[in-house]
C-alpha cells in the first residue's frame, strides 16, 4: 500500500466509522454510566460525560483489504478487546466492566479528538504499517499510560499528555514516511 493509497482512501474509511457509530447510536452509553471510581481520578468530567461506550459480542473491525488498503491483516483479525471510533468505543461485552480497558480506550478517545478523524487515521495506519499493532505509537501511548494507571500510582491529568505525545507522535511519523 502506497502512502498517495491510503491518502486517498480516508475519506472511505471515515465514512466507514460515521455509518458504525450512526448504527450503534441507540445502544451507546456515556461512560460515566458505568460509575467507574478512578477514571475520573485521569479524566475530565466532561470527557466522561460525553464519551461513549457500546457492548457488543464481537467488535466492529473497518473492512480495510475489501477497501483496497493491504497490510492490515493483522489489524482486521485482532482480537481485541476495545477500538475507539471517535468519541465512542465498543467494548466486547465480557470486558464492560474493566475500568483499565475502559481507560486505554479513552486514551485513544482523546488521541481522536485532539488530532481529528484524518489525521488519527492516517497516524494510525502509518504506525500499523510501519510497526505493527502493538508497536504502533498510538497504542504504545495507550498501553504505557494504562499500566500506570494499573499501577496504582498518583492520579495524573491523561489528556496533558495525551495531546503534546499524540502531535509528537503524529509529526514523526509524517516525517518518517516523507509526508511531514
Amino acid at each position: 500500500m502506497s502512502l498517495d493509497v491510503l491518502k486517498r482512501k480516508l475519506p472511505e474509511v471515515e465514512s466507514w466509522v460515521e455509518c458504525t457509530l450512526a448504527a450503534h447510536v441507540a445502544q451507546a452509553h456515556p461512560v460515566v454510566s458505568f460509575g467507574f471510581k478512578r477514571l475520573g481520578d485521569y479524566y475530565a468530567p466532561s470527557l466522561l460525560h460525553t464519551a461513549k461506550v457500546v457492548s457488543l459480542p464481537v467488535l466492529p473491525i473497518p473492512p480495510l483489504s475489501r477497501m483496497g488498503l493491504s497490510g492490515f491483516e493483522e489489524f482486521e483479525q485482532l482480537d481485541a478487546s476495545g477500538i475507539t471510533y471517535r468519541d465512542t468505543y465498543f467494548v466486547r461485552r465480557e470486558f464492560l466492566h474493566d475500568e483499565s480497558l475502559h481507560f486505554h480506550e479513552l486514551v485513544h478517545v482523546i488521541q481522536w479528538l485532539h488530532l481529528g478523524p484524518a489525521n488519527f487515521i492516517l497516524a494510525y495506519a502509518l504506525g500499523h504499517r510501519l510497526s505493527g499493532y502493538r508497536n504502533n505509537p498510538m497504542e504504545q501511548m495507550a498501553y504505557a499510560l494504562q499500566a500506570r494507571f494499573e499501577s496504582d500510582g498518583p492520579a495524573f491529568d491523561a489528556a496533558a499528555i495525551v495531546c503534546p505525545a499524540a502531535d509528537r507522535d503524529f509529526h514523526a511519523l509524517m516525517r518518517q514516511t516523507g509526508l511531514g
